[in-house]
């Protein structure tokens, strides 16, 4: 019986991970603005300084604009 439910418990992840991959990755304008949301709603976080570990570099930022969707007028 444990190597059934190992089996289907498998079989579940793999799908969960399925459906992560097909959906569209959230950008890195929309991360930091779900992050400013966190932190005013009193989450405890701060955001990372400019240069540590973890925060975005100045190319990310130009990898961005790239991705970025044009304004309508």
């Amino acid at each position: 019986m444990g190597v059934v439910q190992t089996v289907s418990a498998l079989a579940k992840r793999k799908k969960a991970r399925a459906k992560v991959t097909k959906m569209a990755k959230k950008g890195l304008y929309a991360n930091i603005q779900a992050k400013r949301k966190r932190i005013k709603a009193g989450s405890g976080e701060t955001m990372r300084k400019p240069g540590s570990a973890g925060a975005p570099k100045a190319s990310d930022f130009k990898k961005a604009a790239k991705t970025a969707k044009k304004k309508n007028r």
